[in-house]
């Protein structure tokens, strides 16, 4: 059975091995797949590995052998799932992989905009504290979490542990979610009006749907205190970039945390990029060793349930 990856450097850039995925077939793996190279690259394949490259209608028409598709991410609005059934092609995906991963993310990116390590230790390395008058300094006010609210929009997995931690921090938690289940011990459904008027700290933890395309709008955010802090770590079409960038340039909030942007890599002149007190990484969240490691024994777990006749995590 002839199995091609498109795209397999971001998930292994070199630092896992393949052997889970080359034991099942004859395996061929490319760094990155550009659009024009997809068909001849899959020609013969009849299972593809894709985890960002966008298989359209019009080129799994032009790949008959194929019979799988392995999304290796949880997302996967990058396969036309209709095309994909009208052919018969089984589509999985990969869940729960990185829900450690990207709620321990998304306590990095608050610590950094509460506490600023690396601005200090920037700082101290560079001869300020030798200089120092004193025996300790602070560059900028530094800011306990503990007693204050974290809003959580968004309750599935990732949003779960992220309010655990929040807890075990000694913060408040509120939450609103679009089911109607019920909340673990100690976090409190709210409405969003209510989540965004009573949070010291908004985080997301959202799918992009219609109804929360760019939820975190002009409007959303007049409702936030102006000493609140905004953390993305679902999907950059979340938050209406130009409207949070015009909020922290006018210092109607305190600071925003984004490891997803709506373009990714993001154009030159993203209006984030350059907005006052908003950090920016690299949609890393995922990205850990472990959390890696997890998924790729996943996928090779869903193509070994697919070669015995019985599929697991099937979208399509």
């Amino acid at each position: 059975m002839k199995i091609t990856y498109l795209d397999g450097y971001t998930l292994n850039p070199g630092d896992l091995s393949w052997e889970s995925l080359e034991k099942l077939g004859d395996f061929k793996v490319y760094d990155r797949t550009p659009p024009e190279d997809i068909v001849a690259r899959a020609s013969d394949a009849e299972i593809i590995f894709t985890n960002k490259v966008v298989l359209s209608a019009e080129t799994l028409a032009q790949l008959p052998k194929l019979r799988y598709i392995g999304v290796t991410a949880t997302g996967y609005n990058n396969v036309d799932l209709a095309a994909a059934r009208a052919q018969d092609i089984v589509v999985t995906n990969v869940r729960g992989y990185s829900t450690s991963a990207v709620a321990q993310h998304t306590f990095s990116l608050l610590l950094g905009l509460t506490n600023h390590t690396e601005l200090h230790s920037q700082s101290a390395r560079a001869g300020d504290w030798t200089n120092a008058t004193d025996w300790c300094y602070w560059k900028t006010p530094l800011v306990e979490i503990s007693g204050k609210t974290i809003g959580l929009i968004g309750l599935g997995d990732i949003g779960t542990q992220v309010a655990r931690i929040a807890l075990a921090f000694g913060m408040r938690v509120l939450a609103h979610r679009k089911s109607e289940a019920s909340a673990g011990e100690g976090i409190e459904l709210v409405e969003l009006d209510e989540l965004f008027r009573e949070s010291d700290v908004v985080s997301l933890h959202c799918p992009l749907t219609e109804d929360t395309n760019e939820i975190i709008n002009a409007q959303s955010l007049a409702k936030m205190k102006s000493s609140a802090y905004l953390i993305n770590t679902g999907r950059g079409g979340l938050v209406q970039e130009q409207d949070l960038a015009d909020a922290l340039n006018a210092e109607k909030l305190a600071g925003a945390a984004v490891d997803v942007l709506s373009t990714e890599p993001p154009e030159a002149n993203n209006p984030l990029l350059t907005a006052n007190n908003c950090l920016i990484t690299p949609h890393v969240a995922w990205a850990l060793f472990e959390s890696r490691q997890r998924l790729l024994q996943m996928v090779a777990d869903n193509i070994a349930a697919f070669q015995r006749g019985q599929p697991t995590n099937v979208v399509s």
